[in-house]
């Protein structure tokens, strides 16, 4: 029997010509013209986006993250009293609501579910708080179970008077990872899933530059290495990840931004480390542009390419699991373009592109 994510597959297939293979997209949405949760497909051959498809509405929906058993999709609900949502996708090329809680704090930005599918982690911008969910077997969302605020400040005035969480990202140990923006600190908490419980400062919490704003952070395939946007100094660094303890030790950083560009009005948003783990790619708001770099054996990164014209502010971008094509969303533009990876890292612009008003995100189906 079919599943509804293999029901919604094929739907999404069929705008893209009889028999080409797809992957399976969720998209989410934030700011004027924003919807909900889409779906869109993307074929695997040709990089060609199908027309999108608005799974449910939702307002605030900037992020979206699946269930790994591919029936559910979680959502931000963004506002002063945080929410997620619990999304069963139906057979129709739907999604039903089944249920919203409170996400622990103002400004929810940031979600991710643990492997063993029985816990949803919450990154809380406005209250600078992260915060650890239960999931029962149909995929609602139990009330939280941990809430743990984060404390610092950094040098920036207006962006960094108390801690912003901005993002949850899991090493291979199950620890959870938090780059606060507010607090120049990436935490580290570690996470109980039979209880769903978070425990404080699972190892010491690594020091970003003061005035950096760590965003948001993806880890090597071999675990052995991390890397972070940083959204306030338009910079990436690379870390040496402790796979017994789970703290992070700084290697280096660079600049996200082609030598002599004004950082006026720009702010890094999205990163990502290529499947094969040879690449990193990270993007530019405001500069409108990616910035693709080669990584070595030993961690450290040195610049390939910058990308540009990519759409206007991109706050979101996914790489296929075949890591032959990256789908990078512009909020300002409204749009998704595909850019072919080559066997270099580097990118190429296919031409390939449809409208998803306010698009802020891009997350591929597991298990395809």
């Amino acid at each position: 029997m079919n599943s509804p994510a293999t029901l919604l597959l094929a739907l999404l297939a069929g705008s893209l010509g009889a028999g080409e293979a797809t992957w399976t997209a969720y998209v989410g949405t934030s700011g004027p013209g924003a919807l909900g949760v889409h779906a869109v497909s993307l074929g695997r051959a040709t990089g060609k986006l199908g027309e999108p498809r608005l799974l449910a509405e939702a307002k605030g929906a900037s992020w979206v993250t699946p269930h790994p058993n591919g029936r559910v999709v979680y959502a931000t609900a963004e506002g002063r009293e945080g929410r997620v949502l619990a999304l069963r996708l139906l057979g129709d090329g739907k999604a039903e609501l089944i249920n919203a809680e409170s996400s622990g704090g103002a400004g929810p930005c940031h979600l991710a579910v643990d492997p063993s599918g029985r816990v949803l982690l919450v990154a809380n911008y406005s209250a600078g708080s992260v915060a650890s969910l239960p999931l029962r077997p149909d995929g609602s969302l139990g009330p939280a179970a941990s809430v743990i605020r984060h404390q610092g400040s950094g040098p920036n005035a207006q962006r960094q008077k108390g801690p912003h969480a901005h993002g949850v990202h899991l090493d291979r140990a199950g620890r959870v990872h938090v780059p606060d923006l507010g607090a120049d600190r990436i935490f580290v908490h570690g996470l109980d899933p039979a209880t769903a419980r978070l425990a404080q400062d699972a190892a010491p919490a690594a020091l970003a530059a003061p005035g950096a704003g760590p965003r948001h952070l993806d880890f090597h395939p071999s675990g052995r290495f991390a890397y972070a946007c940083n959204e306030l100094d338009m910079t990436v660094t690379a870390y040496a990840a402790d796979s017994a303890s789970g703290a992070l030790v700084a290697l280096q950083s660079l600049p996200t931004l082609p030598a002599g560009a004004s950082p006026a009005g720009a702010s890094t948003a999205e990163i990502l480390v290529h499947p094969s783990g040879k690449f990193l790619y990270v993007s530019n708001r405001g500069h409108d542009s990616l910035a693709a770099f080669a990584l070595g054996g030993d961690g450290r990164m040195s610049l390939l390419q910058h990308q540009p014209g990519v759409p206007a502010t991109p706050r979101g971008f996914g790489i296929s699991p075949c890591g032959r094509w990256l789908v990078c969303a512009g909020q300002k533009s409204g749009s998704l373009r595909t850019y072919a990876i080559g066997a270099d890292g580097r990118l190429a612009d296919t031409g390939h592109e449809v409208a998803i008003a306010a698009a802020a995100c891009i997350l591929f189906a597991p298990g395809q």
